[in-house]
């Protein structure tokens, strides 16, 4: 099984329209303005009427329709989001700081959220490296980092991010054995943050069109699927217990060359081959049984 990183498999397009700030004047000087402006409009049109002078009275209307459609052009920005602006089907930039802002009032506005959000994949069944069936659901954090590419690079930003992330997650899935036994290689199981740090890489790299940004990702279901999960629990357990037996023979090997070196050093008993391998053998059966060992009493000698 290849550990090399596991990259997206589609090329995604390098985004034709970047975020870059909206003109815009402050909110409450503008407002202030605009108030002022209607009672002059108002002024004109009152002296207009009573002097009769209709240039007077056609300045007054002109002057309080322009400013009534600048109102249109205030907009308060939350915190938390943001506001693409375009005037005549043309990007003319984005509102981000919060507050009343003035802006041309001929431009639409979209409110966009720029808030973290989550989203959890739902638990899919996919088959791992090795082709065994397991389930895997995960949580990618994200923000919207580029309004514009949010906007205008995808129909839908929000559906872009959920099916790209699923997506992710089944190709990861696949690209890993659930547990590598032993082995080597990264596994989904024994490898959690090396396996979620590509998740996140890749999910990045899938939605960066979008111009969403990956905050992170974690895996937050793994296991077999219930079909095979029984006889997968049993080869672990087997797995298991050939690695205590592992362990139990290589200590006992080490105690018995242990007590034939101290046999030996103390000289407390001469041992040919054959005794060792009789003393050896008898060693082993007593360190590496499951059960207790029952003494036998040699009354005669070992060559009898």
């Amino acid at each position: 099984m290849s550990t090399e990183s596991t990259g997206t498999d589609v090329a995604m397009p390098q985004p034709e329209i970047r975020e870059h700030p909206a003109h815009r004047a402050p909110g409450l000087p503008m407002l202030g303005l605009g108030v002022l402006l209607l009672v002059v409009a108002a002024v004109l049109v009152v002296s207009g009427v009573a002097s009769s002078t209709w240039w007077i009275l056609v300045a007054g209307l002109l002057l309080g329709i322009l400013t009534l459609v600048g109102f249109a052009g205030f907009v308060a920005v939350s915190p938390g989001e943001a506001r693409v602006l375009q005037f005549l089907g043309r990007y003319t930039g984005t509102l981000r700081p919060a507050g009343l802002q003035w802006v041309n009032p001929f431009t639409t506005r979209e409110r966009i959220s720029t808030r973290i959000r989550n989203h959890e994949t739902s638990v899919m069944k996919v088959n791992d490296a090795e082709g065994n069936p397991i389930e895997i659901a995960a949580v990618v954090v994200w923000q919207v980092d580029d309004t514009a590419q949010a906007s205008f690079g995808v129909d839908d930003f929000v559906e872009f991010v959920e099916t790209q992330a699923e997506t992710a997650v089944r190709h990861i899935a696949t690209s890993y054995a659930y547990d590598s036994r032993g082995q080597r290689e990264l596994s989904l199981r024994e490898n959690a943050e090396e396996i979620t740090a590509k998740l996140s890489k890749e999910i990045s790299e899938r939605v960066h069109s979008a111009g969403v940004k990956v905050i992170e990702s974690r895996i937050t279901h793994l296991a077999y699927a219930p079909e095979i999960a029984q006889s997968m629990l049993q080869r672990q357990q087997a797995d298991a217990v050939v690695a205590a037996r592992q362990r139990i023979v290589e200590g006992a090997v080490g105690m018995v060359e242990s007590a034939l070196g101290q046999l030996a050093e103390d000289q407390v008993v001469e041992l040919d081959e054959e005794r060792k391998a009789s003393m050896v053998s008898n060693l082993l059966v007593v360190l590496c049984g499951d059960k207790a060992t029952q003494p036998v009493v040699n009354t005669g000698s070992l060559y009898q």
